[in-house]
């Protein structure tokens, strides 16, 4: 089927965009900016902050693979990831696409978080103005996890709430868990999908300095106030499965901090 693919150049959209051409699907990769084809996807220019190209790169596609995103750039993450949701479904319903498939956050809707609730406020959108749909909510990926512990790991000690844990997962298993969703058509659900084992922040610490080979101090510190309740409540781990498959420390032994 044609696919578009919205935030394709991103951390996620990386992975996503050869799994599915391996797949045998005909890609179409949305940017803000112009890029030549390669690899067989064909790029093509829009901007979901303005609605700006986003009609012709709809023309004649099956399934929109929505991940793109602006996170804490204040009013334009809310003109990206909820007015330009907007446009998109609206125009991928007047397009005749047949399944919109959205990536959230696991926790999205439980966390007080200016961010989280924007998301939330997507996927509404998602379910109700636009084609038949699919959200896939995704607990945090390693790669952010590995950048806060490459800016942390600055000073002398890394600060972490021991009441806190996370279900951390691969891009690349996510990336697969959508070419799934995506194969088995619009579910008209909220599906979650995390990484296979639930770490506590302390032990994710501990093994990205073991592996980094740094010396750094583990001071607990208590995230404060209800966002601190709220996430020691367990908001960023899932019960569902089928889960990803890459670890924690097999992650960083492919991703060498620093590198």
């Amino acid at each position: 089927m044609r696919v578009l693919v919205t935030g394709a150049s991103g951390a996620l959209g990386r992975d996503v965009v050869p799994v599915l051409r391996g797949a045998g699907h005909e890609v179409r990769a949305l940017s803000r900016v112009a890029r030549p084809d390669q690899d067989g996807v064909s790029w093509v220019r829009g901007d979901l902050a303005t609605g700006e190209g986003l009609v012709p790169a709809l023309h004649d596609v099956d399934t929109v693979v929505h991940l793109a995103s602006a996170p804490y750039r204040r009013g334009y993450t809310r003109e990206v990831d909820v007015e330009g949701t907007r446009r998109l479904a609206a125009d991928a319903r007047a397009a005749g696409v047949r399944h919109l498939l959205y990536v959230s956050i696991v926790g999205a809707d439980v966390v007080p978080w200016g961010y989280f609730r924007i998301k939330v406020q997507a996927e509404r959108i998602v379910r109700s103005s636009g084609p038949a749909w699919t959200v896939l909510r995704a607990t945090q990926f390693y790669s952010l996890i590995d950048a806060v512990l490459r800016a942390a790991a600055r000073l002398p000690v890394i600060p972490y709430d021991p009441g806190i844990g996370s279900q951390a997962v691969h891009t690349g298993d996510v990336a697969r868990r959508l070419l799934e969703l995506l194969t088995a058509g619009p579910s008209h659900d909220v599906v979650e999908f995390g990484g296979p084992e639930v770490l506590g922040l302390r032990e994710a610490a501990r093994q990205w300095l073991e592996v980094s080979e740094r010396r750094r101090v583990l001071v607990p510190v208590r995230v404060p106030g209800s966002l601190g309740a709220a996430f020691r409540a367990g908001p960023f781990v899932t019960t569902a499965e089928p889960t990803g498959t890459l670890t924690w420390r097999e992650y960083l032994a492919s991703h060498p901090a620093g590198a």
